[in-house]
């Protein structure tokens, strides 16, 4: 009887509800499910966003394509990115029209036109701007990544910095350096702050803009330092691997020592033997 219950209790230590095996299960559950949640979601987020995208060109384009040129009409099924395909196409035509004479003529007329309009001459000519200055090639873009002590001394926010400009150029006093820097908001860094800053109240960081860019899109979750590791072990995997391919040979088999351990023990061995 008495081996019995202390089975029982054994037992019942180890399965029951609140036992150890049940507990490592549910752990290990709960790691697997983590694990695959930060496999899937970055994944499904980037198809859904891509799939909105395609989706808003086909509904805004496709009710304007002639039905020749519609795949949809000779198809049971309705063919996705059709209106995205016609956008580019478009857009190349136009870019194309654009760049000879006939095309300035009637883009010159047609800002004569929109230059008459008080509103609509104002926002053409602002977004205007910030495409030719995104998109042009000989554009410059933010050189150095800083802190500006905001809201407050003691509290630093990392800024871009687009220029180093002199006080004269924005209708202060000339002889005083600044810097024009922006101020990103997280998560989202297209929206943010423009501080034109003296020089010497910016401390300049070791940080790469596309490092800073990712620091402030994760809301400081991925560190540079982490980012720099993680580009290490995949450069290393990447080399190790083209080693690989290049020297098949060198592929170890289960319990095989590399060539240079080989060579050595040989080497040992001749040395007995002499």
């Amino acid at each position: 009887m008495l081996w019995q219950r202390s089975d029982r209790f054994v037992h019942g230590c180890l399965f029951g509800r609140s036992g150890i095996f049940p507990q490592l299960m549910l752990g290990r559950l709960r790691t697997y499910f983590l694990t695959g949640v930060v496999v899937a979601a970055p994944i499904a987020i980037t198809i859904w966003l891509v799939w909105w995208f395609v989706s808003l060109f086909d509904s805004l384009l496709k009710p304007y394509i002639p039905s020749v040129y519609n795949p949809d009409s000779y198809l049971p099924f309705t063919v996705p990115g059709v209106g995205l395909v016609f956008a580019l196409v478009g857009i190349t035509l136009i870019g194309a029209l654009a760049a000879n004479l006939v095309g300035r003529t009637l883009l010159n007329f047609g800002e004569r036109t929109l230059d008459r309009m008080p509103i609509v001459r104002s926002v053409y000519k602002a977004v205007k701007q910030i495409f030719e200055t995104a998109l042009s090639s000989n554009a410059s873009n933010f050189s150095s990544v800083g802190f500006i002590g905001y809201p407050r001394e003691g509290v630093n926010v990392v800024c871009f910095i687009a220029r180093e400009l002199d006080s004269g150029e924005i209708g202060l006093e000339p002889g005083i350096t600044y810097y024009s820097a922006f101020m990103p908001t997280t998560p989202n860094p297209t929206s943010g702050f423009l501080f034109f800053v003296e020089k010497d109240q910016v401390t300049i960081l070791d940080l790469t803009v596309e490092e800073a860019a990712k620091l402030v899109i994760s809301a400081g979750l991925v560190t540079p330092k982490q980012m720099r590791e993680a580009n290490v072990s995949v450069a290393d995997d990447e080399d190790t691997l083209s080693m690989l391919i290049a020297h098949p040979e060198q592929v170890l088999k289960p319990g095989q020592k590399p060539a240079a351990n080989r060579k050595k023990a040989a080497a040992k061995k001749t040395a007995k033997k002499r």
